[in-house]
């Protein structure tokens, strides 16, 4: 068989993949840049997590040693001595962080029902500026805010005046988070309310409400945690106290107030106790933390069926 024939018969070589890369400088260039950027990637990633898991642990072994029965129950012991607790500062955030929802939750609320339900135009986008505006602002300019209104012309530091200055932090968390909640509920819920017949304020109560609580009460949750740890608007409103709360017209402690006296303090007692209410802080941020995914998850699943 000649030389001709041969070749003639010869299987010919598969033509190349259309989408295979063609092997070469190329696309070794290629895939090496493409394993540094995900290295690079990855590496900033744990990096930036080592700083969390690093804090962490370091409350968690500075503070919880120092826990027992009787920092929950017993007030702050003097400067300098061994033993006491932070009940009062715990009663004044609870007391506080009470406050904050009352005078920023439903004015968040409504902010976040207006601008995904109703508000439209000029009027609506101005408020919604003005709501990401307070998101961005320093929280020590809502305690002078407070401060010049409520603790000046009454002449004394106040629970009250710290639970509005907290409140006003949670207005914007509420009314972003109210509206994106919202816009997320399904058209079709509100088209068949209105073919039944019923107004637009009435399928908002009865129908968007009701399928979007759950996402709703994930804003709550997430303002709470911010507020709970905030310390420069107290200490121009409600300043701290040693003892338990009395009255909403005097000085409350709390546990962020708590953080920065033990700290200012030389002796190693009060220190240590500084950890111990750090550590309380980190456990309280941790568990609304596990709460919203919690919350987050069962609203994706409403939303999905």
């Amino acid at each position: 068989m000649s030389q001709a024939t041969e070749e003639a018969i010869r299987p010919a070589a598969p033509a190349p993949h259309p989408f295979q890369p063609q092997k070469g400088t190329l696309a070794l260039r290629r895939n090496a840049s493409n394993l540094a950027v995900i290295g690079l990637t990855g590496l900033i990633t744990v990096a930036a997590a080592s700083f969390l898991v690093l804090i962490t642990f370091y409350v968690i072994h500075q503070g919880f040693a120092y826990l027992n029965l009787a920092f929950f129950t017993q007030p702050p012991a003097a400067m300098g001595q061994e033993g006491g607790g932070v009940a009062p500062a715990i009663q004044g955030t609870i007391i506080l962080i009470v406050l904050a929802a009352l005078f920023g939750g439903p004015p968040g609320l409504f902010t976040g029902i207006y601008l995904a339900e109703i508000g439209r135009g000029r009027f609506a986008n101005m408020v919604r500026f003005l709501v990401d505006t307070l998101t961005g602002i320093p929280t020590i300019i809502f305690g002078l805010f407070a401060w010049a209104l409520i603790v000046v012309p009454s002449q004394s530091f106040s629970a009250y005046s710290g639970g509005i200055a907290l409140g006003i932090i949670m207005i914007p968390t509420v009314a972003r988070t109210t509206e994106d909640v919202l816009r997320l509920v399904p058209a079709e819920l509100r088209e068949a309310s209105a073919a039944l017949g019923a107004t637009q304020s009435r399928t908002i109560l009865r129908v968007v409400l009701p399928a979007a609580r759950s996402g709703i009460a994930t804003g709550f949750i997430l303002a709470v945690a911010r507020v709970a740890g905030e310390t420069a608007p107290l200490l121009m409103t409600a300043f701290g106290s040693q003892f338990f709360f009395t009255s909403l017209n005097r000085p409350v402690a709390a546990l962020p107030l708590q953080v920065f006296v033990f700290t200012l303090s030389p002796y190693q007692a009060q220190i240590n106790q500084a950890h111990a209410v750090a550590f309380i802080l980190l456990a309280l941020v941790v568990l609304a933390s596990l709460t919203v995914r919690l919350v987050t998850g069962a609203f994706s699943a409403r939303v999905r069926h």
